[in-house]
């Protein structure tokens, strides 16, 4: 008895989609708190360059919330100028060129 090995029981694919869709869930729950355009930044106070990396980074979620609330915007329209340009395409582009980069390329045999 002490040389059997323990045999763990697989978990069913069904289980494992729907703890990815809770995750995901939350996660564009917990980002939606950080949008452009919900009215945390004012002329007195805009938004500067590392608010606009965030700004890009969630970039898509922002665009599928202003669907649903027209007071939701991709960019914030009270930013310091061209600081916050920079960095919200530093974001896009890194956030999107990035995955390309990843993609494997497969050889025609």
């Amino acid at each position: 008895m002490k040389n059997q090995k323990r045999v763990m029981p697989a978990r069913s694919p069904i289980r494992a989609r729907g703890v990815m869709v809770i995750t995901a869930v939350l996660s564009m729950v917990m980002l939606s708190g950080c949008v452009p355009g919900d009215g945390s930044y004012s002329a007195a106070d805009p938004a500067g360059f590392f608010w606009a990396i965030w700004h890009g980074w969630v970039a898509p979620i922002s665009l599928i919330i202003g669907l649903f609330k027209s007071d939701i915007r991709v960019y914030e329209i009270f930013n310091t100028g061209w600081a916050y340009d920079l960095g919200f395409y530093i974001a896009i582009i890194s956030g999107f060129g990035g995955l390309s980069l990843r993609r494997r390329k497969t050889r025609d045999e």
